[in-house]
């Protein structure tokens, strides 16, 4: 039986996992306040229709706050902080933002816990610290950053372990997500989506490149799992990947995605040397007007890069997936069949 909670805290609470989060909480009546921080107003369309009869009943609180500054809200009895908030694209910060908003935001969220008295925390990381993981890797490899983000979240989580050990009572659940997709999202697997819907996707020498990746409802299924786990094997730190058991080849993705959307458009080969050209020619013509270029050459680089993150401690302790890449597909297309 899963844990429920007198209050928790949503840090990035208007971010896209703690949309779901939050609906899990509510849809499964774990817990009866829920405070949102943000320095931007929820994202309500990813809310379920219980979740927002919580919010207009007061149960669920939204409160504008900076987490790179100290945190200083009135929220009594909190059993359990989420911590979701980071500067995550790549690009699209200049290298200090991540540093400033990553690990400053981590120092001030588990001061707020010091100061709450609360003992329960989940971070999300990144796999970004495992840097281009072209061999399989797992929670046990060794960690090479390459990027300020991958860096920056590295540290984040070595702040949150201080906490934790500072107090054997506590428990912290650190996940370390691959590409996470589904409904409302405008990451990488919805512009793939898109692509293949128009026909304007193409491989550039790279079908059989892995990138590791997983549904959002999966991700936050898995968090309480995991936290629900640690309680019961009185585990109080807990580091896992998210990903599917075997990272998806780019091939297999555009094969799921092109069979649920019924898309028939054919998809060329294009040489990567080509693409990436074009890239650097859009980018010196985009960047002195002040425009972003979807194809900007960290981008295409990346498509041509194996993320291979294996979810070695779901896999050992036989977590339950409920969704495979088809299915999670066909999940994501039945709540928002407009996207497809």
């Amino acid at each position: 039986m899963l844990k429920s909670y007198e209050s928790v805290v949503i840090f990035g609470g208007s971010g896209y996992i703690a949309g779901y989060t939050l609906n899990y909480l509510i849809e499964n009546s774990l817990v009866k306040k829920v405070y949102l921080l943000d320095i931007k107003p929820p994202r309500t369309e990813v809310w379920s229709s219980s979740t927002k009869k919580r919010f207009e009943s007061g149960d669920v609180i939204y409160i504008n706050a900076d987490v790179r500054r100290p945190i200083d809200i009135d929220a009594p009895q909190i059993e359990c902080i989420f911590n979701f908030a980071a500067i995550h694209r790549e690009p699209g910060h200049e290298p200090a933002e991540y540093f400033e908003t990553n690990i400053k935001g981590a120092d001030h969220v588990v001061a707020f816990a010091e100061k709450t008295g609360c003992k329960q925390l989940i971070f999300t990381s990144s796999i970004a610290p495992y840097g281009h993981a072209e061999v399989a890797r797992t929670e046990q490899s060794q960690v090479v950053p390459y990027s300020p983000y991958g860096s920056s979240k590295l540290v984040a989580e070595k702040i949150h372990e201080a906490w934790r050990s500072r107090d054997a009572e506590r428990y912290l659940v650190i996940v370390r997500p691959g590409v996470i997709y589904g409904p409302h999202e405008d990451g990488n697997v919805p512009r793939l989506k898109n692509a293949l819907k128009r026909g304007l996707f193409c491989y550039v020498g790279n079908k059989s490149v892995r990138k590791s990746g997983g549904y959002v409802k999966e991700l936050v299924s898995s968090i309480f799992w995991t936290m629900n786990w640690a309680h019961s094997r009185q585990q109080h730190s807990v580091l896992y990947n998210f990903s599917f058991p075997e990272p998806p080849e780019l091939e297999r993705y555009v094969d799921s995605i092109k069979t649920v959307g019924g898309y028939h458009k054919p998809v060329p080969v294009i040489p990567y040397a080509l693409v990436i050209m074009i890239s650097y020619v859009l980018l010196a013509i985009s960047k002195p007007l002040g425009i972003s270029t979807p194809a900007h050459p960290e981008r295409v680089k990346k498509l041509r890069v194996d993320n291979q993150i294996i979810p070695q401690f779901l896999i050992d302790e036989s977590y339950p997936y409920k969704y495979d890449l088809v299915g999670s597909l066909e999940d994501w297309k039945s709540d928002t069949p407009d996207e497809w």
